[in-house]
Protein backbone atom coordinates (compact mmCIF):
# COMPACT_ATOMS: atom_id res chain seq x y z
CA UNK A 1 0.00 0.00 0.00
CA UNK A 2 1.24 3.28 -0.72
CA UNK A 3 0.71 6.74 1.25
CA UNK A 4 2.21 9.85 1.97
CA UNK A 5 3.95 10.40 5.85
CA UNK A 6 5.39 13.04 6.83
CA UNK A 7 8.29 12.92 9.55
CA UNK A 8 9.90 14.80 11.82
CA UNK A 9 13.44 15.76 11.20
CA UNK A 10 14.23 13.39 14.29
CA UNK A 11 12.83 10.82 13.19
CA UNK A 12 14.22 10.68 9.63
CA UNK A 13 17.88 11.12 11.10
CA UNK A 14 16.65 7.74 13.21
CA UNK A 15 15.39 6.13 9.61
CA UNK A 16 18.49 7.29 7.56
CA UNK A 17 20.99 6.00 10.58
CA UNK A 18 19.11 2.78 9.82
CA UNK A 19 19.35 2.36 6.73
CA UNK A 20 23.11 2.75 6.64
CA UNK A 21 23.86 1.04 9.83
CA UNK A 22 21.67 -2.08 8.64
CA UNK A 23 21.68 -1.74 5.17
CA UNK A 24 18.04 -1.20 4.72
CA UNK A 25 15.68 0.17 2.25
CA UNK A 26 13.70 3.35 3.36
CA UNK A 27 10.89 0.92 3.27
CA UNK A 28 12.56 -1.94 5.10
CA UNK A 29 13.17 0.80 7.72
CA UNK A 30 10.27 2.49 8.23
CA UNK A 31 8.50 -0.83 7.96
CA UNK A 32 10.21 -2.49 10.57
CA UNK A 33 10.22 0.43 12.58
CA UNK A 34 6.51 0.18 13.25
CA UNK A 35 6.08 -3.04 13.15
CA UNK A 36 8.75 -3.46 16.49
CA UNK A 37 6.39 -0.39 18.31
CA UNK A 38 2.91 -2.30 16.92
CA UNK A 39 4.15 -5.73 18.32
CA UNK A 40 5.04 -4.99 21.84
CA UNK A 41 2.44 -5.21 24.53
CA UNK A 42 0.37 -2.05 25.28
CA UNK A 43 1.42 -1.65 28.80
CA UNK A 44 5.19 -1.73 27.71
CA UNK A 45 5.30 0.89 25.27
CA UNK A 46 3.60 3.45 27.79
CA UNK A 47 5.99 5.02 30.01
CA UNK A 48 6.11 4.39 33.69
CA UNK A 49 7.52 6.47 36.45
CA UNK A 50 8.74 5.36 39.81
CA UNK A 51 6.72 5.64 42.88
CA UNK A 52 7.36 6.30 46.40
CA UNK A 53 5.92 6.65 49.44
CA UNK A 54 6.05 9.73 50.76
CA UNK A 55 4.61 9.45 54.32
CA UNK A 56 2.44 11.42 56.10
CA UNK A 57 2.40 15.34 55.10
CA UNK A 58 4.08 17.16 57.55
CA UNK A 59 1.58 19.88 56.93
CA UNK A 60 -1.79 20.06 57.00
CA UNK A 61 -3.11 19.88 53.54
CA UNK A 62 -7.03 19.83 54.05
CA UNK A 63 -7.37 22.86 52.26
CA UNK A 64 -4.46 22.43 49.25
CA UNK A 65 -7.31 22.66 46.37
CA UNK A 66 -8.56 25.53 47.71
CA UNK A 67 -5.38 27.44 48.02
CA UNK A 68 -4.81 25.86 45.22
CA UNK A 69 -7.66 27.64 43.49
CA UNK A 70 -7.32 31.13 45.07
CA UNK A 71 -3.40 31.53 43.89
CA UNK A 72 -4.53 30.59 40.33
CA UNK A 73 -7.20 32.84 40.23
CA UNK A 74 -5.37 35.84 42.38
CA UNK A 75 -2.58 35.29 39.01
CA UNK A 76 -5.04 35.13 36.30
CA UNK A 77 -6.21 38.70 37.79
CA UNK A 78 -3.18 39.94 37.99
CA UNK A 79 -2.58 39.42 34.15
CA UNK A 80 -5.61 40.47 32.93
CA UNK A 81 -4.67 44.15 34.66
CA UNK A 82 -1.13 43.99 33.39
CA UNK A 83 -3.06 43.04 29.67
CA UNK A 84 -1.06 40.02 29.05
Amino acid sequence: MRTTVTFDPDVLALLRRAMRERGLTFKQAVNDAVRAEMTQPAASRETSFPTYDMGAPLVDVTKALRLARELEDQELAARLVRGS
